[in-house]
C-alpha cells in the first residue's frame, strides 16, 4: 500500500493522476477529498488521503475529525504501508511553517513527517510546484532546516524530491525513488 498525504490543496490527487493515469477526484478548493480514496494500480493499492490543515469553508471541528481519522488510518495500517508520499507545496511551505513557529507551534507538515518516521514508514517528501520556485537549491536547503534535518538538500535527495505535478516535471526521478523504496520495504518484510 502506498499512501499520499499532505495539506489540503498541495496537489496529491493531481500527482496520483500523473503517476498512474488513474483519474482521482480533484478540485480547486481545499477539502474535496474527505475520506481515503483507494485506487488499484499495478497490483498495488494507492490511497489518496484527505488533506489536513486549514480548509477554507470547512468547520474547524470537521478539520480536526479528518486529521484524527488520517492518523488512525495510518497507525492501523502502518505495517502494510510500503511507502508514504508526503506532498508539500514548495512555493508556500516555508511561509506556512514560519507562521506556525511564530505561534510557538510545531508546523503540521513537519509534525506529519516526524509521525511517519516514528512509525518507521518509508517516506518521500514530494516538494510540489517547483515550477513556481525561483532559487530551488536555497528553498530546498531551507526546507531541510525547517524539517530539523542536519546538512543540506544534497544529503536528502532520495527523501525530498522537487516536482511539478501539474506539468509532470521530475516525475521520472520520483517514480525511480518510489520503486527503490518499495523494493527495500519488500526485502525487509519478505
Amino acid at each position: 500500500m502506498i499512501i499520499f498525504v499532505g495539506r489540503s490543496n498541495v496537489g496529491k490527487s493531481t500527482l496520483i493522476y500523473q503517476l498512474t493515469g488513474k483519474d482521482v477526484r480533484r478540485g480547486k478548493r481545499p477539502g474535496v477529498t474527505r475520506k481515503p480514496v483507494e485506487i488499484k494500480w499495478r497490483n498495488r493499492t494507492i490511497i489518496d488521503m484527505p488533506g489536513f490543515g486549514f480548509m477554507h469553508g470547512v468547520p474547524k471541528k470537521v478539520q480536526e475529525k479528518i486529521k484524527t481519522e488520517i492518523i488512525h488510518f495510518i497507525e492501523n495500517n502502518s505495517d502494510k504501508i510500503e511507502l508514504a508520499v508526503l506532498v508539500i507545496d514548495g512555493k508556500s511551505v516555508l511561509e506556512i511553517i514560519e507562521r506556525w513557529e511564530k505561534r510557538g507551534e510545531i508546523p503540521i507538515d513537519v509534525e506529519f513527517f516526524q509521525f511517519l518516521q516514528e512509525l518507521n514508514i518509508p517516506t518521500i517528501v514530494a516538494v510540489n510546484k517547483m515550477d513556481k520556485i525561483k532559487n530551488l537549491e536555497r528553498v530546498m536547503n531551507r526546507i531541510m532546516e525547517k524539517f530539523g534535518l542536519n546538512g543540506s538538500w544534497s544529503d536528502y535527495r532520495e527523501i525530498f524530491i522537487p516536482i511539478s505535478a501539474k506539468f509532470g516535471t521530475n516525475l521520472d526521478e520520483l517514480r525511480k525513488i518510489m520503486e527503490k523504496k518499495i523494493r527495500e520495504f519488500q526485502e525487509r518484510h519478505g
